[in-house]
């Protein structure tokens, strides 16, 4: 990657470039507020540079928007009752309580219960919740495909198998080669329409594997008002990540 920089005023943006077989120059920011532009080769760096100063109040908007949301990232997890979890969308309170019988998770009125042998065994309860989660994203993520693949059987485009790991810097990526999608496990935090964005722009790329006019075309015909889902994701369940 290349390392740059502009000057917005009295901000100093910097940010990488990545050279892609793509047509158009493509700017991202991830949670980290790492800024990303893509690029064909061909494209001269004060081309980008000139497309990034463009974009400089958008990019100094939510660069702030996340710098206001990374401390709560840092927060560590204690797994007692009373401490608040996000689950498609909403809070919810745990409650922890002590069993001699098995031991697992259950969502029942509004919370979350965590049945342990040993209350102060944070490890297990750790493990207990983590798995919890999990399970919960692989048939919550399941139905969200279910419900949007339907959209794209007629462009030819293969039902993807899901693949769940814990990501830093995306909501998802496809892995055309292996027909497969990849989807971040903190998704499970977001409300459903949110899930199905993404599990919707995922599949868009077996058919545009880039970002280009024809991507986001698709996308405003099977999903209109996808930004506000995007925007959700990107300004509320990303302080959670």
């Amino acid at each position: 990657m290349e390392q740059h920089h502009v000057q917005y005023g009295n901000n100093t943006i910097e940010f990488y470039v990545v050279r892609k077989n793509v047509k158009n120059v493509n700017l991202n920011i991830k949670p980290d507020t790492t800024i990303i532009v893509s690029a064909h080769q061909k494209v001269p760096v004060d081309f980008i540079k000139e497309f990034v100063r463009k974009k400089a109040p958008w990019i100094v908007k939510h660069v702030n928007q996340f710098d206001k949301v990374q401390p709560e990232v840092r927060r560590e997890r204690e797994y007692i009752s009373g401490e608040s979890f996000k689950y498609l969308g909403k809070q919810y309170r745990l409650r922890v309580r002590q069993t001699d019988g098995e031991e697992f998770v259950k969502y029942l009125r509004g919370f979350l219960y965590l049945y342990v042998k040993d209350p102060e065994h944070y490890k297990k309860k750790e493990k207990l919740m983590q798995e919890w989660f999990r399970q919960r994203a692989h048939v919550i993520f399941y139905e969200a495909l279910d419900k949007v693949y339907p959209k794209l059987q007629k462009y030819d485009i293969p039902r993807p198998n899901i693949q769940i790991r814990t990501m830093k810097a995306r909501w998802g990526s496809c892995l055309v080669d292996s027909s497969a999608i990849l989807l971040n496990a903190e998704l499970i935090k977001a409300p459903k329409p949110c899930i199905e964005y993404v599990i919707l722009h995922e599949l868009i790329h077996f058919k545009y594997n880039d970002h280009s006019s024809n991507f986001y075309e698709m996308l405003y015909s099977l999903m209109p008002d996808w930004e506000k889902r995007k925007e959700i994701l990107d300004e509320e369940i990303v302080r959670e990540l």
